[in-house]
């Protein structure tokens, strides 16, 4: 299959890496060419951990119409803050309809994305999905590196497509993807089932200290996710949770996240934490000015807050720790995040989607 990759960070590397590995034909795209001009020259990834090899790529480019040509499947890894503007580019480049997936949509990827598509004049259609987290545990090593450190099972993927099930598009993918997701029966399950504003957001910010010590390190779940931390951030789950049931589908807990992905074992939340082999290499960020804060807070907890709140659902947890990162590190982060009037919210349902003016 021919499947383009959108972005090269983290998770693109990694996925790129592993499809290719897995016989499939890969071009990579990026907005900055300055990030993969090392991989423009030699289009090798050299893959680590449970993955091993060397990745060839097909194509790797800037040109976003050039990478789209081929394809079959488009899968986008990119952090939330690009889906609108990726959104906007492809409205201009796609020309022919194929699957696109937001690996992940963080909280209403889809749901943006096809928002500020349809603003644009596109000349095709996309099926668009988006995952409830990013199907691989991985790191970027260097410009062409990459360490996966699991592949998730369970992973939901949610069609924003109401001629398009689930189910229909997981029958499109090939088998290294579709083996480990599983057909959401709702957009909630990806979008309020978003468990990295469990695990990221509040962790880091309470040990921000530990983070910006030029001499020290620590594993970031294995270490930085104490019995109290793990405590608190079960606050934000049970949030999370009634705000899922307000909306009619109720998610399941990070506990129970954990089991099915990564099948760990234990009896709290901070022991399944503990026992999660891959969890025991991943290092904490050494920055505050990462994903985790910048992509997880405004793209993942500031909308669920609002749905919330919406709902009359007390998010005091959520609330505080949306607080705190913006008083932390100057920056409004509700402001800024994603806003459900902005995107065209109107609830997690499929709904056809077509050009905002006249023809």
């Amino acid at each position: 299959m021919n499947i383009t990759i959108i972005g090269a960070g983290n998770s693109g590397l990694a996925m790129a890496a592993y499809l290719s590995l897995s016989g499939h034909t890969i071009a990579l795209w990026n907005r900055s060419r300055k990030t993969i001009e090392q991989l423009i020259k030699t289009k090798t990834i050299h893959c680590h951990g449970i993955v091993q090899g060397d990745a060839t790529l097909a194509l790797v480019t800037t040109n976003l119409e050039e990478a789209l040509a081929d394809a079959d499947l488009a899968i986008i890894t990119t952090p939330a803050n690009a889906h609108r503007g990726l959104a906007e580019r492809f409205s201009r480049a796609l020309k022919k309809e194929l699957p696109v997936i937001l690996a992940p949509g963080r909280t209403c990827g889809a749901i943006e994305f096809l928002h500020h598509y349809y603003l644009g004049d596109p000349s095709a259609a996309p099926v668009v999905a988006e995952t409830q987290t990013a199907l691989l545990t991985s790191r970027k090593d260097s410009p062409v590196d990459a360490t996966i450190y699991a592949v998730k099972d369970g992973v939901y993927l949610a069609s924003a497509d109401p001629d398009f099930t689930s189910d229909m598009i997981l029958d499109r993918l090939p088998s290294c993807l579709s083996n480990h997701l599983v057909a959401a029966q709702s957009m909630i399950q990806t979008s309020i089932g978003n468990v990295s504003v469990v695990l990221h957001c509040a962790p880091l910010l309470f040990n921000s200290g530990w983070t910006e010590c030029q001499n020290s390190t620590y594993k970031y779940y294995y270490d930085g996710i104490t019995p109290r931390i793990a405590k608190f951030i079960e606050k934000i789950d049970q949030e999370r949770i009634r705000v899922s049931e307000a909306l009619g589908h109720r998610v399941e807990s990070t506990k129970a996240w954990l089991k099915r992905s990564y099948h760990s074992e234990g009896d709290t939340l901070y022991e399944r934490l503990q026992n999660t082999a891959s969890y025991h290499q991943i290092e904490a960020p050494s920055t505050m000015k990462h994903r985790y804060i910048y992509e997880d807070i405004p793209y993942g907890l500031v909308p669920i807050e609002s749905l919330g709140r919406s709902h009359g659902i007390d998010m005091t947890y959520s609330s505080l720790t949306i607080d705190l990162a913006s008083r932390l590190m100057n920056q409004n982060f509700r402001a800024t995040g994603r806003n459900l009037k902005d995107i065209g919210f109107t609830g997690f349902s499929p709904k056809k989607q077509g050009r905002h003016h006249d023809d």
